[in-house]
């Protein structure tokens, strides 16, 4: 069982602290829900785990199965399992989704000996899951992209990468509701005992969709709440305005 394990997480950018303090532990089989108001870190969160070099780490720990990453390149993070499903993707023109599927996953699964023919029918068998045709494959990443697309993309990558540890930073956003569905649907089936969900959310809308076992609110760079699904509810309701108190 996988287990991702934040401590005490402080962090900068432009040396601004947006991070004062996270604690949250994300194991194998469990799906967690980081829900809160605009600004409050949740993007920072996501982008530190997996090391993006404009934020800047001042305190605290970052664990994946027992190992230190906190300081760790994107790519050893990735080897050791994390994923992230980002906000805004971004492009990458001139290399061909079909290259970058293929590589990244040889570099992440270098004992795997699936052929080339067969890992493709598997990357077909999920483009089509999405709502992504096969056309696709011999596109630039991301290069042309609507929004929707965007996000459809970084789940098939989820699928096909097979991560221990799975972020899921407002994937919902640019999807309507049939986009949502199929995306949704991929997300359970790759959900497992031994992968554990952060799906960081504004809104109970894609929480509807995908039921987290455990919500936590980030105000202000700091958890201030824990709770179930029906915390997510009770927000959809009334908002953080409640919640900003014990901020």
């Amino acid at each position: 069982m996988s287990e991702l394990i934040i401590r005490d997480l402080r962090a900068t950018v432009e040396n601004k602290e947006i991070l004062k303090g996270v604690n949250l532990t994300v194991r194998g089989g469990e799906i967690h829900a980081l829900m809160g108001p605009n600004g409050a870190g949740k993007t920072t969160l996501g982008s530190v785990l997996i090391g993006h070099p404009s934020y800047q780490v001042t305190g605290g720990q970052i664990l994946l199965d027992g190992k230190d990453i906190t300081y760790a390149t994107p790519e050893e993070r990735a080897r050791a399992g994390l994923f992230l499903a980002f906000q805004n993707p971004i492009s990458i023109p001139g290399v061909k989704i079909s290259t970058f599927l293929r590589t990244a996953f040889k570099q992440l699964h270098p004992e795997d000996k699936t052929g080339v023919n067969e890992f493709f029918d598997n990357v077909k068998k999920h483009l089509k899951k999405v709502g992504l045709d096969e056309s696709f494959l011999s596109r630039a990443v991301n290069d042309g992209f609507s929004g929707g697309e965007r996000k459809r993309f970084e789940i098939l990558q989820m699928i096909i990468l097979r991560p221990k540890i799975v972020v899921l930073d407002e994937i919902d956003s640019g999807l309507d509701v049939d986009a949502l569905k199929l995306v949704a649907d991929e997300i359970r089936e790759y959900y497992s005992q031994d992968v554990g969900f952060l799906i960081i959310t504004h809104y109970q809308r894609i929480l509807k969709n995908i039921e987290p076992e455990f919500v936590h609110v980030l105000i202000d760079g700091r958890i201030v709440k824990d709770g179930d699904k029906e915390l997510s509810l009770k927000i959809e309701e009334e908002g953080y305005d409640w919640l900003r108190s014990v901020a």
